[in-house]
Parts: C-alpha cells; sequence; structure tokens
C-alpha cells in the first residue's frame, strides 16, 4: 500500500509539474503583428521625408502593403491624405522606406495617422491583417498611430 501511495504521489507532483510548465509553453510563441514605425521627419528638397522602419512578423510574405495616412498641421487640422505604399514586405522582415512628402513642412506636423490599409496582400494574409495587427511606434515629436 505504502509502495502504492508513494507511486501515486509521484505521479500526481509529476502531473502538476507538467502543469504548471504548460502555460509558459503556450505563451512562447509571439502573436501576429505587423510593426511600423515612424523613425525620422527630416526637410528634403522636395518638402519632408518622413522614415519608417517596418517589421513583418505576420509569419507570411506581403506581397504588397500600402496606407493611406492622414497629415496634420501644428493647428491640429488635417493638411492631406496620400497613400504610402510600402511594396513588398517578406515575412521575418525589418525593412526601411523613405518617402518624400513633397511641399510638406516637417516643423508644421503635429501627428501622421493610419486612416486604412489600402493594399494588403499576400499568400495565406487576409485584406484586413495589416490593419488589425498593425503596432505603431514613434521616435519623433510627432504624434503617430491609427
Amino acid at each position: 500500500m505504502k509502495r502504492l501511495m508513494a507511486s501515486f504521489r509521484l505521479l500526481s507532483s509529476t502531473f502538476a509539474m507538467s502543469l504548471a510548465a504548460a502555460p509558459a509553453w503556450a505563451q512562447s510563441a509571439p502573436a501576429p503583428a505587423l510593426s511600423l514605425e515612424l523613425n525620422a521627419a527630416q526637410p528634403s528638397e522636395k518638402g519632408c521625408r518622413l522614415t519608417f522602419v517596418v517589421n513583418n512578423a505576420l509569419g507570411a510574405d506581403l506581397s504588397k502593403a500600402a496606407f493611406e495616412i492622414a497629415l496634420f498641421n501644428e493647428a491640429g487640422v488635417v493638411d492631406r491624405l496620400t497613400v504610402l505604399d510600402f511594396k513588398d514586405l517578406p515575412a521575418g522582415k525589418t525593412k526601411v522606406t523613405r518617402f518624400d512628402l513633397a511641399g510638406a513642412d516637417c516643423g508644421k506636423l503635429s501627428r501622421v495617422l493610419i486612416n486604412s490599409a489600402t493594399e494588403c496582400a499576400g499568400t495565406g494574409v487576409e485584406p484586413a491583417a495589416c490593419m488589425r495587427v498593425l503596432k505603431t511606434a514613434t521616435r519623433t515629436s510627432i504624434a503617430f498611430g491609427v
């Protein structure tokens, strides 16, 4: 009887330890995401050059990704709407892309808002994924997000 109880305790504690380890294992896989960082805003010959750092952690290549953005001036009024085409974004890759916005004054930009994804295409990627899992950040004084 003692052996049976000892075996039962050993089995119970082994089972309990395996359950305790399960949540850590289940949480180890990161959630799919598309990260878009406004990294810099610098005056250029054409106007304002916005530099973005993009990381595709969706788990699938994007053959095309484009976003409609709204630029707000220092008074908080929408100055313009434009589409930024990030082209292809391979899975697991970080990419730096620059856009020259003709006639825009970087010093007067207060906010860049992502209105929508006008293109989000890739094998196994649903069109709404680019906005649903989009994470934004900025390294500038310009507010940036959705």
